[in-house]
């Protein structure tokens, strides 16, 4: 491990919990527009699953973000990581590395935090580690294209159009080649899968396995909130939760 991985591992709260308790992160939502449907989100109320701190449904222009930002600063000398994660899909919006670029030619010091569905991670790791990405969160909630399809209804690549098994086949694709081109800039991974009881949750284990392969360095599993076309499954429950990460943290580091 660099000692550049190291230092962001001593400061990024979503990598180390341990830190939580000196640094924070601020989030900045700039990326309205997704490039995929998956069938747990409902954008009408927001995407209540894979809920990371910060997640809203107003976003800003890249000069409001970086007013933001600059008070906050000013405001805290907690804050150690910026972290662009919402309401769309920052990677799809080209406001992100807009701003991205703006916050790093001023706060160099920042930790530079992208949360992504990774469909074009690969596309852009290069780009993403020019304007100061060093922490990348990559959603994967399954490894297996007919389970795949399940969970998600379309993907839109290339302004093209994919759906069923093929729209599965070209995220999956996308998510583990993106993660192995930010590997080698150096970029750190962390993944999040949602738990989705009867659905994914006897494949977690094989998710952990393929992503750990691919490079991602941690793993957080969240809770499945029902809604959208999955509303009839159940909930996932703090008992399951909580064997799951057991069970996981064997294969690889979990994140609380």
């Amino acid at each position: 491990m660099s000692l550049e991985e190291k230092w962001i591992l001593s400061q990024h709260p979503c990598f180390n919990s341990a830190v939580e308790r000196w640094f924070d992160r601020y989030p900045l939502a700039v990326a309205a527009g997704c490039n995929i449907r998956c069938h747990y989100c409902s954008r009408v109320y927001d995407c209540m699953n894979d809920n990371l701190p910060g997640r809203v449904s107003k976003t800003l222009s890249p000069r409001e973000a970086f007013k933001k930002l600059h008070n906050a600063q000013r405001q805290s000398e907690r804050i150690r990581v910026v972290c662009f994660n919402g309401p769309g899909e920052p990677l799809a919006n080209k406001e992100t590395l807009d701003t991205l670029e703006r916050v790093h030619n001023h706060f160099p010091q920042l930790i530079k935090c992208v949360s992504t569905n990774g469909l074009l991670l690969e596309d852009y790791a290069e780009k993403l580690y020019a304007v100061g990405v060093r922490a990348v969160t990559v959603t994967v909630n399954a490894v297996d294209p007919a389970l795949g399809r399940k969970i998600y209804g379309w993907v839109f690549y290339n302004n093209q159009p994919y759906q069923g098994i093929s729209a599965a086949e070209l995220l999956l694709n996308k998510q583990l080649a993106g993660i192995r081109e930010a590997r080698k800039r150096g970029i750190l991974i962390k993944v999040n899968t949602v738990l989705i009881p009867g659905l994914n949750e006897e494949h977690l284990k094989q998710v952990a396995v393929v992503v750990k392969q691919a490079g991602a360095y941690t793993m957080k599993v969240i809770p499945f909130i029902p809604q959208a076309e999955l509303a009839q499954l159940p909930a996932t429950s703090g008992k399951m939760l909580h064997q799951v990460k057991r069970e996981l943290s064997t294969i690889i580091r979990q994140t609380i």
